[in-house]
């Protein structure tokens, strides 16, 4: 009954004549009433703040408690992210050096994105005869004898038995293995042989008279329908050649880490070639099987 001040119907009225004539007024007068507005604004910046402080404060929150399984877990997501895309990196160089611009176009996805499943190392071979590593993937994974197992960096070999939850990799370096290869330089085919050493590796029947350098990199070259062509396997380190012989003597270094990969990858041959493979008898089958 003793209410001071206008009466609120009034009080709307002014307050709606008021904010016509503020409108008004940022129309026709904007020089004028830009300095306000920036001060306005200006003032409302720890409003702002205090407004977005909650969630800022529930983003703090959440890092503080962010778990060290949750650390490791995306720590090894993140390496096998970086594996398959070194990978492919490998891949992609290895065609650019082909000069083939129109087949790479053509044939990018298959040439490049072949099925894979990443396995780590769990066992190596314990005689210093038989270079072989134990692998964490198997028949559960549908995983088969033959298929070429490499790391970031090359072609490691290829897996020789399986069981259900493991497999056993022959690596390239096995005195009974060998690999289709080619000079990614000029495209010369040869067979890269083991010799029992992890860090060289034979270039068989090498012609005196053929073009090869140190320094050449070769990569699998898929004859045989073992190993998937392109991949690199080694680069040639040393090149003797003995007055009178017809033949060659050429070390290469292998590309892959046969003793420091950790982490793998297996390759499985394209759906269409699946059948073709294992009717066929590999090129690069370890030598000692049939004996």
């Amino acid at each position: 009954m003793f209410v001071q001040g206008p009466v609120p119907g009034f009080r709307l009225i002014l307050v709606m004549l008021i904010s016509a004539a503020l409108i008004a007024a940022d129309t026709r007068f904007e020089h004028l009433t830009a300095p306000v507005r920036s001060t306005l604004a200006t003032g409302l910046v720890p409003v702002h703040w205090l407004g977005y402080a909650p969630y800022r404060f529930t983003d703090w929150v959440g890092e503080l408690l962010v778990t060290r399984g949750d650390l490791e877990e995306e720590n090894e997501e993140l390496k096998t992210r970086l594996l398959i895309l070194e990978r492919r990196s490998l891949k992609y160089a290895a065609l650019a050096a082909e000069n083939n611009e129109l087949r790479r176009l053509l044939n990018s996805s298959e040439a490049v994105d072949d099925r894979v499943v990443i396995s780590e190392v769990v066992g190596v071979s314990p005689d210093p005869f038989s270079h072989e590593i134990i692998i964490n993937r198997g028949a559960n994974d549908g995983l088969e004898a033959g298929q070429a197992v490499l790391d970031s960096q090359g072609l490691m070999g290829q897996i020789t038995q399986t069981s259900q939850f493991t497999s056993r990799v022959l690596l390239v370096s096995d005195s009974s293995h060998a690999v289709p290869v080619e000079v990614v330089r000029n495209g010369l085919r040869y067979v890269l042989l083991g010799n029992g050493e992890r860090d060289h590796l034979d270039l068989m029947h090498v012609p005196d008279t053929a073009d090869i350098r140190e320094g050449d990199m070769l990569v699998s070259s898929g004859l045989g329908g073992r190993f998937p062509r392109g991949y690199p396997v080694a680069r040639v380190s040393d090149i003797v050649k003995e007055p009178g012989e017809p033949f060659v003597r050429i070390k290469a270094t292998p590309k892959a880490r046969l003793n420091q990969s950790r982490l793998v990858l297996v390759v499985f041959p394209p759906e269409n070639e699946t059948g073709s493979q294992t009717e066929a008898e590999p090129v690069a089958a370890p030598v000692g099987e049939g004996d």
